[in-house]
């Protein structure tokens, strides 16, 4: 461990008087991990899960950085992954999407007699015929287009303008922010306005799902409430199942209903957001208490 004075880098800021470095938040992360049956994380996404993972191992090249790993959340449910750097978060999203190897295992959107296994889907077919969707990290907008032309782009599977055009439109009657700028090109706006565009460009294609990742990452507060409540009514009012990785983990298991902690590519805990929130050993390596 290293002593403030040093500032050894560490998952969260805080005014503590010892800061773990990665390595060793690791470490201890890696203590916490205990059995968890598939039917307790069923449980967690209520009646019946939306969006399964089961016994995914995945990675790139031949690099697996997913063992085994299982997840279930329920439609209209949101649950975010937090652990140490290099845990796997990113990796599930991707994994997802289509953007990782798959070895072994599978994932499934939709409830039973309607439930697709889209494992081997490419990430145009899932956003078409699946719909999920991926917002990225931070500085996914095209800076020299304006806001209307990157929301066209988000419709560019749907092989027609005219309903492109109808589903920017749909946008903009939501968010009167992104409309009044829709002719001004995407590099002038503020840093929460930009992740508002990314997350609308998703929208174009009226998803069910979504995959959101970091969606606080170089953000001022401010904007971080903004957009967590943006998420918030796509939840809760428009019935999106939310799966999202965010390294502000207080604020992540604050919006979630379920939390998981990840660890070494495995599942260490997993709980209701609130329930992690009071646990005295993820508080201590995530949350800064």
């Amino acid at each position: 461990m290293a002593t403030e004075a040093t500032r050894a880098g560490g998952y969260h800021e805080g005014s503590v008087d010892i800061v773990l470095s990665v390595d060793e938040v690791a470490r201890q992360a890696e203590e916490l991990r205990t059995e968890i049956p598939e039917d307790r994380l069923t449980s967690l996404a209520g009646k019946e899960p939306f969006l399964s993972i089961r016994n995914l191992r995945a990675g790139y090249g031949n690099m697996e950085v997913l063992h085994d790993f299982t997840l279930h959340v329920g439609r209209g449910q949101s649950l975010c992954l937090i652990g140490p750097n290099g845990a796997g978060k990113s990796t599930v999203l991707h994994s997802v999407y289509g953007f990782t190897r798959i070895y072994a295992g599978e994932i499934s959107v939709g409830h039973a007699g309607q439930k697709r296994d889209i494992t081997r889907l490419t990430s145009e077919r899932k956003l078409r015929e699946a719909r999920v969707a991926y917002i990225l990290q931070d500085k996914s907008v095209f800076p020299n287009m304006t806001v209307e032309e990157n929301l066209l782009m988000g419709g560019y599977l749907l092989h027609s303008h005219a309903k492109a055009k109808a589903a920017a439109e749909r946008v903009f009657d939501k968010y009167d922010r992104l409309a009044a700028r829709r002719n001004h090109p995407a590099r002038v706006l503020s840093g929460g306005e930009r992740r508002l565009l990314e997350i609308s460009r998703a929208l174009v294609m009226e998803p069910d799902v979504l995959l959101v990742d970091e969606p606080s990452i170089g953000l001022e507060p401010r904007f971080i409430d903004m957009v967590f409540e943006i998420l918030d009514d796509l939840q809760h009012r428009e019935g999106k199942t939310i799966l999202m990785v965010e390294q502000n983990a207080k604020k992540g298991l604050e919006f979630a209903d379920i939390g998981y902690v990840l660890v070494s590519g495995q599942l260490a805990l997993a709980g209701k957001g609130d329930e992690l929130l009071q646990d005295p050993e993820v508080a201590r390596l995530f949350l800064g208490g």
